[in-house]
């Protein structure tokens, strides 16, 4: 079985590492990179340090408009197709990269398996948000991490193909939870376990809207808690354009660090404040309580469990959760599974072949 694996951003390429490494056990695949993260410190590090095979293509496609980047992809990817022509194209979660490697095998009549499918967070305005829709409505298997997905497809008439197989980032954090104890970001920091609030601050619907970005800008430094915030490169720019800066001496930005840095950071602080997607997932597994600076989650699991609280770009809200929220992680059950989600994966793919 040859199977052709479509990455691009940082969360896929944490998923795709320990599905790589059940595949390539006894099967081929062929890793394709579109570029869509493009700075070394948003994509290099990862493939070093989740020990993923280099990619045999890199297209290379780096930042554009979602139209010219996802046209650009598909292009791409549909040359890479019709030479590899394997017998499925797997895709994950809801980037652009997502849907141009779905679009481009559908066009070609290649199965896609699309790894996270069934989240919705019910925000059309989201490019993520369109990217899952339309990529779980092309896909031949739909690997879903929660049961709450599954119903989700049920609800738009998608059956066929749907399978509830776990959360690959829980194979994800545990296979690299040991890794990143041994790391030395907390003593280069000069931060303390509990210590400190992670923050994270990249997803569009923030930094793109000025009011929204000056809004968390100016809670962040108003909190009265000690922060660590690896800072994005599109959010500096968007800063920067705005004229908006960090006054807060109890906030260190730092530049962006590589998965094991991030999940040490994660593991070892008191909160987490994020309008990151995969960020909140990991926290749930890490057990460290979250505040989502967005307004709606796909990860509705974490909120229906009071381990995640959404408080929008709303300063008031932010810096009252921050200093208030906390969380019974007794009370919390495991909604996504227990490991084990990239062999199921496999196994689903072996086992339905081509569906075309």
């Amino acid at each position: 079985m040859k199977v052709v694996t479509v990455v691009g951003a940082r969360p896929q390429f944490i998923k795709a590492a320990p599905v790589s490494r059940c595949l390539r056990r006894r099967e081929t695949e062929i890793l394709v990179h579109t570029g869509q993260h493009y700075d070394p410190a948003m994509s290099e590090i990862f493939f070093e340090e989740l020990k993923i095979p280099r990619p045999d293509y890199h297209l290379q496609v780096g930042f554009k408009t979602h139209g010219a980047q996802t046209g650009e992809m598909l292009s791409g990817l549909e040359e890479v197709l019709i030479r590899e022509q394997p017998d499925w194209v797997l895709v994950y979660g809801d980037t652009n990269t997502t849907l141009a490697g779905a679009l481009a095998a559908a066009k070609l009549q290649i199965p896609v398996a699309h790894v996270e499918a069934g989240l919705r967070s019910f925000n059309r305005q989201m490019p993520e948000e369109i990217n899952r829709v339309l990529t779980d409505h092309i896909s031949d298997l739909l690997c879903c991490p929660t049961k709450t997905a599954v119903e989700q497809l049920a609800s738009e008439g998608i059956f066929r193909g749907v399978v509830q197989v776990g959360d690959v980032m829980v194979d994800a954090v545990e296979f690299n939870r040991a890794l990143a104890n041994d790391r030395r970001i907390l003593e280069q920091l000069g931060a303390k376990r509990r210590e400190y609030v992670l923050v994270t601050l990249h997803r569009a619907e923030n930094t793109d809207d000025p009011d929204r970005l000056e809004e968390i800008v100016s809670a962040l430094n108003e909190l009265e808690s000690s922060m660590i915030l690896p800072l994005h490169p599109r959010t500096r720019n968007r800063m920067e354009r705005q004229g908006l800066t960090f006054t807060n001496s109890r906030l260190k930005v730092i530049e962006p660090v590589g998965y094991l840095d991030m999940l040490q950071l994660e593991m070892n602080a008191a909160k987490i404040l994020t309008d990151s997607g995969g960020v909140q997932k990991e926290a749930f597994l890490l057990q460290v309580p979250c505040i989502t600076m967005r307004d709606e989650t796909e990860w509705t699991e974490t909120v229906e469990q009071k381990t995640n609280i959404l408080v929008g770009a709303n300063k008031r809200k932010i810096i009252e959760y921050v200093e208030t929220f906390h969380v019974d992680f007794s009370k919390a059950y495991p909604v996504f599974g227990k490991g084990h989600t990239a062999e199921r994966i496999v196994e689903l793919l072996r086992k339905n072949g081509g569906c075309r």
